[in-house]
C-alpha cells in the first residue's frame, strides 16, 4: 500500500468518527444506526466494516479517538506558559462550562452524553470510558500537585482523590445542566471547584 493509499485510508476512518462522534453525542449510541452515520458521512457500508467489525468496535475506537483529542486538548490547557497552575485549572473548567452545553456540543460532550448507556451495553467501551476518564484524572492529580508545589492553590487531603472527586463533581453537573436545560449547576460546580483548590470567587 503507497503513502498516497494509506493516507486516504486513515483520512475515511477518521471522517466516520469524527461524523458517529458528532452525531451521537447529540442523540446517543443505541439510538443512532450505521445507515445514518454512513449517509451522513457519504461512505458506503462497505467502507465501514473495511474499518470497523461491528458497531461495537466502532464504538471503542470512537471513543478512543475523542479521548485522544481531549487529552492533547487538557495537555494543553495545562501546560500553558504564563500562568499558574491554578490558573490553568481554572481555565479547564472554564471551558468545560462552555463547551459541555445542552444546546450544542458538537461532540464534545461524548463522555457525557454516552458514559452511562455504553457502560452497561458493551464492556469494550466501558473499558475505553475507564482508560479516557482515568487519564484525564491522572492529569489533573498532576497539576494539582505542582500547584501546591510552586504555592498557587491548597488542598486537604490526596491530590489523586481531589481530582477524581472534582472530576466526578463536573460529570454529575453537566448531566443536571442536561436534565435541567439551565447552567446554573456549572455555576455551582465552578464555585465549589474554586473553595476545594482554595481560589477567589469569580
Amino acid at each position: 500500500m503507497n503513502k498516497a493509499t494509506t493516507t486516504e485510508s486513515v483520512d475515511v476512518r477518521d471522517h466516520i468518527l469524527a461524523t458517529g462522534q458528532r452525531i451521537m453525542a447529540g442523540k446517543g449510541f443505541s439510538a443512532v444506526g450505521l445507515n445514518e452515520i454512513l449517509t451522513s458521512a457519504g461512505v458506503p457500508k462497505g467502507s465501514f466494516y473495511h474499518y470497523f467489525g461491528s458497531k461495537d468496535a466502532f464504538g471503542e475506537a470512537m471513543l478512543d479517538s475523542y479521548f485522544d483529542d481531549y487529552l492533547a486538548d487538557l495537555d494543553a490547557t495545562l501546560g500553558r506558559s504564563g500562568l499558574t497552575m491554578a490558573q490553568r485549572l481554572v481555565n479547564y473548567w472554564t471551558a468545560w462550562r462552555e463547551t459541555q452545553s445542552f444546546l450544542d456540543c458538537q461532540g464534545k460532550c461524548l463522555a457525557v452524553k454516552l458514559a452511562a448507556e455504553v457502560a452497561d451495553l458493551s464492556e469494550a467501551m466501558r473499558l475505553a470510558l475507564k482508560r479516557g476518564t482515568s487519564g484525564i484524572v491522572e492529569r489533573l492529580a498532576r497539576a494539582i500537585e505542582a500547584g501546591v508545589a510552586e504555592g498557587s492553590l491548597k488542598v486537604d487531603g490526596n491530590a489523586d482523590e481531589v481530582a477524581a472527586s472534582l472530576y466526578q463533581l463536573w460529570l454529575g453537573a453537566s448531566v443536571m445542566v442536561k436534565i435541567e436545560r439551565d447552567t446554573a449547576a456549572f455555576g455551582t460546580a465552578m464555585a465549589t471547584t474554586r473553595k476545594i483548590l482554595d481560589q477567589p470567587p469569580e
